[in-house]
């Protein structure tokens, strides 16, 4: 299970230690349900992850397979459209949490920044009192997911 909550920022928390930085291309083969292809590309290695994830908002099921190079470019062709692009931060927010933030297809015009703290349990997220610089909270907000934002940007090309 994933539980998480989920957030706008305009910009990334340079006031908290970063643990890593990563850039991020991911695509959707469906979105009902999220079947995504994904690459992690760090200063060490390259990730590939298939994935599925359930419908929900704040809990979601979340699948995910590791895959090679091969399987991920052969999936790439079931894309419709071109890959989204995250610059992919992780930041230490707490000793228990983590704050990821994503800038979304930078320099494009459907660009937008977000920021997501994972949980362990569904109490834990519900107490979470998050910081001041953390935007306008759309966990609830269905539009703000990424599998959404792939439509719409899908639908302007």
């Amino acid at each position: 299970m994933e539980i998480e909550r989920k957030f706008l920022i305009d910009s990334f928390p340079n006031q908290l230690p970063l643990l890593s930085e990563t850039v991020v291309y991911q695509g959707y083969i469906s979105v009902e349900p999220v079947v995504r292809i994904r690459s992690k590309k760090s200063m060490k290695e390259m990730d590939y992850i298939l994935c599925f994830k359930s419908d929900g908002t704040l809990v979601r099921q979340e699948i995910e397979i590791p895959i090679t190079k091969k399987t991920f470019d052969g999936l790439k062709g079931f894309l419709k459209a071109p890959m989204i692009v995250k610059d992919y931060r992780v930041y230490k927010l707490s000793d228990e949490l983590k704050l990821e933030c994503s800038l979304v297809d930078r320099g494009e015009p459907t660009e937008f920044m977000f920021a997501e703290v994972e949980f362990n349990t569904i109490e834990q997220a519900l107490a979470f009192q998050p910081p001041a610089f953390l935007g306008k909270e759309v966990t609830e907000d269905r539009s703000y997911g990424m599998a959404a934002y792939w439509v719409r940007k899908n639908k302007l090309h």
